[in-house]
Formats: C-alpha cells, structure tokens, sequence
C-alpha cells in the first residue's frame, strides 16, 4: 500500500508498518486480580513508561486517557505493591473503545499479566462501545499474539511522511 505510494510521490517517506486490531466480543479471558486502578497507582504507572516503554504515545497523564486497568504486586524485591500490567482505555468514542499503553514489567512477564490486562480492558471496552480496537507494530510479535488470543483480528496500515525538497 505505501510502497505503492512511494513509487508516486517521490518526497513520500514510510514511517511504520503496523496492525488495526479490533474485536467485537468479550475476549472471555481471565482476568483474575485485574482492577481499574486508582489514582495514586495510576501516578505510579508512570515509571513503568518512563522506564520500559518511554514512547508509547498513551501515558499516564497524557491527554485522552480515561482510566487504567493494571495488576498490581511486588516484582525485583520491591517494597510494597506498584503496578505490574498496565493498559488504558484511550482515545474511546462512541462505536469503538480504543485501548493503549499496554506493559509490563519485565520482572513480571511471562506470567500471562498482559493477556489478563487486556482481557479486561478488550471487554470493558466492547460491553460500552461495541468495539474495542488498538493499534500494534508489526514487529512487535508477542503483543500481536496476545491480542489475536484475545479474538482480536488484525488489518495491516502504514504511516509515512512527506519530506522537505
């Protein structure tokens, strides 16, 4: 599609290649110890962004985040329970809840803590707004399987930009 393009405007320059993902049922997974969480642990959801993910476009504090849904513990000896799974609900309009901002720490992966996150956010989303949709790079394998086993199906976009002549 934009290479396409490329070879018709010469001052087109590709930016990303990514997936629209979108579902319209319940994902029906678990999402056990996932909670929308409040606003001090939202503030503290901050360093998982600044630390893991510094430029996901959805954070907390930015505009249009409505909430966050997380799991919260301890993870690399820790004192006291900080998030651990985070995803927001976005950007949502009437027909399609919008989630981003999905991470996790590293300490807690392989746990199943982001399925379970989304799992609730995927739901959430599609019980109010009939839809829930985000958006992946096409690199990012492992958010793209967590997503497809949530029953989300995936359309390829690209972005691009025109450069100065």
């Amino acid at each position: 599609m934009i290479d396409a393009l490329v070879g018709q405007l010469p001052n087109l320059s590709p930016v990303h290649n990514f997936f629209w993902m979108e579902a319209t049922s319940p994902s029906g997974a678990a999402a056990a110890g996932v909670r929308w969480l409040n606003a001090r642990e939202e503030k503290e959801t901050a360093s998982l962004f600044d630390r893991f993910f510094p430029d996901s476009y959805a954070q907390p504090g930015r505009a249009g985040m409505r909430r966050w849904a997380g799991v919260v513990g301890e993870v690399d000896g820790s004192v006291g329970a900080k998030p651990l799974a985070v995803a927001a609900d976005a950007w949502s309009a009437a027909g399609c809840g919008f989630m981003g901002g999905v991470v996790t720490h590293p300490g807690a992966r392989g746990r199943g803590l982001a399925r379970a996150v989304c799992g609730f956010v995927v739901d959430a989303l599609v019980n109010q707004h009939g839809r829930a949709a985000l958006m992946v790079l096409t690199g990012n394998a492992p958010a793209i399987a967590t997503y497809e086993r949530l029953g989300m199906a995936k359309r390829l976009f690209g972005a691009a930009h025109i450069t100065a002549r």
